[in-house]
């Protein structure tokens, strides 16, 4: 069978595309855990933070990797579609909330709703909150990654990377927190939320640009080479 033909040094368009479904699938993949998460708030050191943000930093560096490889469009679709994905996760939320339980054997309907209650009650809010922030952020992270990209000519990974990152995350945690959190705690105990938060993100944004690199690094490997600039 004959092999398709590439440019020297580049990837066949098929690995291409298989090194973007693994990069979106593991986008959309953290983007859905991050909003079922996004309730539970947790002690870091004493810094209260919402568990929603443990997975959530890796949308971040799988957008910038989007970007780097694949160009401004192809991340912008990958937002969208995790966007997308969102709502439909919302609307089956709301429909699966809707349907009237049935009895099981080991549990009572009554059981059941209140479980499901318990458990997605709470969802919605957070799902919009999420949307919201999320699209925002996502946005601008693409946006910020390809002026410091352009500007320096495609030189200096770190500073498209943590340049882009650290100011959309700063976005995303005050829409997202005041979003779910506004009216239902204090003022100071917004703001405390808000800055802890962010600096667990920003730590995590620096702690993740080696793996930027490494990321950059293992799809030149395999022939996958960036995106021109402009794109």
């Amino acid at each position: 069978m004959e092999q398709p033909r590439t440019i020297a040094g580049m990837a066949p368009p098929d690995r291409r595309e298989r090194f973007f479904l693994i990069l979106a699938g593991i986008f959309i993949g953290s983007l859905i855990i991050a909003n079922v998460l996004v309730f539970k708030v947790w002690s870091f050191f004493g810094v209260k933070l919402i568990a929603g943000i443990i997975p959530y930093p890796v949308t971040f560096l799988a957008t910038d990797l989007i970007s780097e490889i694949y160009g401004r469009k192809r991340a912008s679709l990958v937002v969208w579609v995790g966007f997308v994905t969102s709502i439909w996760i919302l609307i089956v939320i709301l429909i699966a909330g809707a349907v009237p339980a049935a009895d099981i054997g080991i549990r009572a309907a009554a059981q059941i709703d209140s479980l499901y209650a318990a458990v997605f009650g709470m969802s919605a809010r957070a799902i919009f909150a999420s949307m919201v922030a999320y699209l925002v952020a996502q946005l601008v992270d693409v946006h910020i990654f390809h002026f410091w990209r352009n500007l320096t000519k495609g030189a200096h990974l770190w500073l498209r990377n943590n340049g882009s990152t650290l100011f959309s995350q700063l976005i995303d945690t005050v829409l997202v927190v005041t979003i779910l959190f506004a009216g239902q705690i204090g003022a100071k105990e917004l703001l405390a939320l808000i800055g802890g938060s962010y600096l667990f993100k920003l730590l995590i944004a620096l702690f993740d640009t080696p793996f930027f690199y490494l990321g950059v690094r293992i799809c030149r490997r395999f022939g996958l080479e960036p995106a021109p600039l402009g794109e």
